[in-house]
């Protein structure tokens, strides 16, 4: 039998002693990370060779928490924890030397995603877990505010826990039987991805624009009322210094608000994805054609660059992709210059001055469809594409 990891991430209810741990050792990592970081940057302006993760490990252990006494707590914490930090800014300085990213900057508190790793302390140790609580190291028992959700067999390898708008989730990988792959019933469909439905499909489905919802629109216009009132405290930051204290506790509380709502949002839109998901792959088809969008250069049209970014098209391609690998679903992504929309899907032609605005798309030859899914049945029965 085939093993995969899978990862699995649900929402933790710790209590206000597990909290505490939880942000201190979230603390210590982020500094541990910036020490790291910085140390680095002074080497390379002394010439210096590069410092490795497990050698700069040694360097803090041994002589830079003997030197300063004051940074002993970052003893206080997890050691596995402090250690994944510091490989994560390595990993973050390779990206950079092999040119997949830019230099590495530091994490500032509030502005980054702050993150406690943990694993099992040996191979033949297992990492427990319940029905309703997961046993984390460093903080013992945990509560679950979801049920039944996380693999209680013993099969989770490592995990971390994470806190996001006041809350707290654990996400943990577990080793899983590969499923069986599922038999084809249906022949492929094409997938177009746009901003007017998130995805119109070949066999003539539609999924509308989640953002478009009358829950997605109150929450939006709720939310720019709160960034108002973040700004306006902002504002009142400056001109206040005698009461600059008070000022900043409520500043912590608006941002907290704004968060929250920020984090619903993006419930709403994952959630509409993974149902999108679930549904196109539910009709056992033998392939799934979609087109390779720029989305980086989408987002550089200041005019459609926040609508493109509600409808996170990446993330749908790369959920798309994990589900149609585990089912064994042929993924086929088109060609990005395959002009899709401007080819008349009856005879062929391609209309060069197609226009955004229209929506129909007519062609001399009489046929008469919408845009979108017209699209959808080239990106079906195009041979120009790359399996994902």
């Amino acid at each position: 039998m085939n093993i995969l990891f899978k990862g699995f991430k649900t929402e933790l209810m710790p209590t206000p002693e597990q909290k505490g741990i939880i942000l201190r050792t979230i603390g210590v990592c982020r500094f541990v990370y910036n020490l790291y970081i910085g140390v680095s940057r002074e080497r390379h302006e002394q010439g210096e060779p590069f410092m490795s993760g497990m050698t700069f490990s040694v360097w803090l252990n041994n002589e830079y928490l003997p030197a300063n006494s004051d940074k002993l707590w970052i003893k206080q914490v997890s050691s596995k924890a402090v250690k994944q930090a510091i490989m994560n800014a390595e990993r973050a300085f390779k990206r950079f030397f092999d040119g997949k990213a830019g230099y590495p900057r530091f994490k500032k508190k509030g502005k980054s995603d702050p993150s406690m790793y943990f694993v099992r302390n040996g191979a033949n140790c297992v990492i427990d877990c319940e029905r309703h609580r997961i046993k984390i190291p460093t903080l013992g028992w945990v509560r679950l505010k979801e049920y039944g959700y996380l693999p209680t067999d013993g099969s989770i390898k490592s995990g971390t826990v994470s806190t996001r708008a006041g809350r707290f989730f654990v996400s943990v990988l577990a080793e899983i039987p590969d499923p069986e792959k599922q038999t084809p019933e249906t022949d492929g469909i094409g997938v177009d991805l746009g901003i007017k439905a998130l995805a119109t499909v070949s066999d003539e489905r539609v999924f509308a624009n989640v953002n478009q919802t009358k829950e997605a629109q109150r929450l939006q216009k709720r939310l720019r009322r709160e960034q108002r009132k973040l700004s306006r405290k902002y504002e009142s930051l400056k001109k206040r210094n005698p009461k600059g204290e008070a000022t900043r506790q409520n500043i912590q509380k608006q941002r907290l608000t704004v968060q929250r709502i920020y984090y619903r949002l993006d419930c709403i839109r994952t959630d509409f994805l993974n149902k999108t998901i679930a549904e196109l792959v539910k009709t056992k088809p033998a392939y799934i054609a979609m087109e390779d969008l720029n989305v980086r250069g989408m987002m550089k049209n200041r005019h459609l660059a926040k609508a493109v970014s509600e409808q996170k098209f990446s993330e749908f391609r790369q959920k798309l992709t994990a589900k149609c690998a585990a089912l064994g679903v042929e993924l086929h992504i088109v060609d990005r210059f395959y002009p899709s929309s401007k080819t008349c899907h009856c005879c062929g032609r391609v209309k060069r001055g197609l226009k955004l605005s229209e929506r129909v798309y007519s062609c001399e030859c009489g046929y008469t469809a919408d845009r979108d899914y017209n699209a959808a049945l080239n990106l079906r029965d195009t041979e120009r594409y790359k399996i994902a």
